[in-house]
């Protein structure tokens, strides 16, 4: 589950905000985007693979949040840690792949908001019946 975006060290580019599947970021003007529906990740590990600048961090645990402090973030060597063992670097991300992750993240999206209606997620209205 993402658990913070490091204030220090976000350039803004919003490429986290762009790539998340199921849109758990907001984008702030001229400031690092707000994680504001955290209950919402899958933890796919997408916005912190496409970060340039190692500003993310996502915790295994998927099944709520884990306090995190961006100290110990650093100290540990967690931020950009999923990027790196993938072997990517900031010039990998290249518009192809933003590409690529949009249209799977379309398909996501699309299969999550099947799954919420049909559950009665509290985030949506139901479909109204005749």
């Amino acid at each position: 589950m993402i658990e913070i975006v490091s204030q220090t060290a976000c350039i803004h580019c919003d490429k986290c905000v762009k790539v998340c599947p199921t849109d758990v970021f907001d984008s702030v003007p001229d400031g690092a985007p707000v994680i504001a529906r955290q209950e919402d990740c899958q933890t796919c590990f997408l916005c912190e693979a496409y970060c340039p600048v190692d500003a993310l961090f996502v915790a295994a645990n998927a099944y709520g949040p884990e306090p995190v402090i961006e100290e110990e973030v650093r100290a540990k060597g967690l931020w950009g840690k999923y990027r790196r063992e993938l072997g990517w670097t900031p010039a990998f991300t290249t518009k192809d792949r933003l590409k690529e992750t949009r249209e799977l993240g379309k398909r996501i999206r699309e299969a999550n908001e099947r799954q919420k209606l049909e559950s009665g997620h509290p985030h949506h209205e139901q479909p109204k019946q005749n």
